[in-house]
């Protein structure tokens, strides 16, 4: 798993974002938000620190997930971290 949270992390610091990153604290989140839910596609959102705040997009099938795209909203800029490229 230390791997998938790595991939996580580096993928979102490619994408030029500076701010704190936890790519287990990402994947934690996805599960806790997506338990229980039907198969399907789903936008969330976070409030991370300040006026920071995350949008995933998640497709959800019958026994895992697919993290499409993570939308970083910061007051300067967005940043969209595409994970299906």
């Amino acid at each position: 798993m230390e791997e998938l949270f790595q991939m996580i992390e580096e993928t979102i610091r490619t994408s030029g974002y500076t701010g704190p990153v936890d790519g287990e604290e990402i994947y934690n989140e996805i599960c806790d938000e997506i338990e229980d839910k039907e198969p399907g596609s789903y936008l969330f959102m976070s409030k991370k620190e300040g006026s920071v705040f995350y949008e995933y997009k998640i497709d959800v099938m019958a026994d895992q997930f697919n993290l499409s795209y993570l939308d970083i909203h910061t007051p300067e800029r967005l940043y969209h971290i595409d994970f299906d490229a």
